[in-house]
């Protein structure tokens, strides 16, 4: 019997089992032999490692493959127990499953999420180091978010996640694409904007219904190789669940919009956020609760409410300005918010930026 599964030989205790993860910066396998001096009884393992004749050893061809179906079954395949919705994309996820979440905690179904705000489990939000943290960890969510009555789990799945196999050990209900822009190439991220797409690609691998955005020029190279079955929305005729008459609304100390969803649902929209992409934020929010039978006036009334955190986000200060906080954090989602704003004709626009750490000098030029 196993007592947990540890991939830093630091948190190694007796009885536990030692997978060796290659990472940018440092190689497990360097430390399989630490873990062992601490009790680890096994060592999963890729390259061969001289250890001790007692320990068991297991050599796979990816150890990080091999940990998310490890922690899948460890934690007792939680993800059997909920319903599972997993985006990918460059831009807006964080706010998409807000949305989704708020819109199903209203329709009654306790939702757990995983993404950049954290793990949230009803009131409790534990920290992560990554968008999507390790699978050990997502499984780990996943069976507490089972334990205290979730019925379904929003994560969000980045581009590096889905290619260090994060993401893996289970099939999602729903794999959702929101949109696709160079962001992420360099460094120890990818080493080509056509292996950032080909990562994207491989939830719809993962998925028993992809849900993707149809006006993005990317989208068919996302499903190329898909094996689920596909649903579409946006705001070009072609898409099976569309938004039109898009109306802007700017009032003191609101700025926002509404907007007509036709196809696959009709109903009238209205959104407390501004820009084109606060409308396929919420209309990629109603393709996926859609499917959950949330009632249209709960539906209506949560995206009217809906806000969150760091993402345009107005702050009340005064009556002669309006200010938000967005978490742009590259050139690109900057230039979209100031061209979002702009189209509602400010008196005057003042930007106040900067750059987190740790990222390519690229980004900061491009800002």
């Amino acid at each position: 019997p196993i007592t947990d599964i540890v991939y830093d030989s630091r948190k190694a205790a007796k009885g536990c089992v030692f997978v060796c993860l290659k990472g940018h910066e440092a190689d497990g396998h360097k430390f399989a032999a630490s873990a062992v001096k601490q009790g680890a009884c096994a060592v999963v393992l890729s390259d061969p490692v001289d250890l001790p004749d007692h320990v068991t050893v297991v050599r796979v061809q990816d150890t990080r493959q091999a940990l998310a179906f490890m922690s899948a079954a460890f934690f007792g395949h939680p993800a059997n127990s909920l319903q599972t919705i997993a985006l990918t994309g460059t831009k807006g996820k964080t706010t998409t499953v807000s949305m989704i979440r708020s819109i199903l905690e209203a329709g009654g179904i306790k939702t757990g999420t995983i993404g950049t705000l954290g793990i949230v489990i009803g009131d409790q939000v534990y920290k992560t180091n990554n968008t999507t943290p390790e699978s050990y960890e997502i499984q780990r969510a996943m069976r507490k978010m089972v334990d205290q009555g979730c019925k379904c789990m929003v994560i969000e799945a980045s581009s590096l996640g889905l290619k260090w196999h994060r993401t893996d050990g289970l099939t999602y209900d729903f794999g959702v694409f929101t949109n696709f822009s160079p962001d992420h190439i360099g460094g120890a991220e990818h080493a080509t904007l056509e292996e950032y797409l080909a990562c994207k690609s491989l939830l719809f691998r993962q998925c028993k219904t992809g849900i993707v955005n149809a006006d993005d020029k990317h989208t068919a190279e996302v499903i190329k190789n898909a094996t689920c079955e596909i649903e579409t929305y946006g705001l070009s005729e072609k898409a099976q669940l569309r938004a039109c008459d898009i109306c802007l609304k700017h009032e003191r100390g609101t700025v926002g919009l509404t907007y007509r969803c036709t196809g696959a649902l009709d109903m009238d929209v209205a959104l407390n956020l501004p820009g084109k992409f606060s409308v396929y934020n919420s209309l990629c929010a109603i393709a996926v609760t859609r499917h959950f039978q949330v009632p249209q006036e709960t539906l209506k009334k949560t995206l009217a409410e809906v806000k969150v955190k760091g993402r345009i986000e107005l702050v009340k200060v005064s009556d002669e300005f309006s200010l938000m906080i967005d978490y742009a954090h590259n050139a690109m989602s900057l230039k979209s918010i100031l061209e979002t704003l702009k189209e509602y004709d400010p008196h005057r626009l003042v930007c106040v930026f900067g750059c987190g750490g740790n990222r390519s000098k690229e980004r900061r030029f491009e800002m």
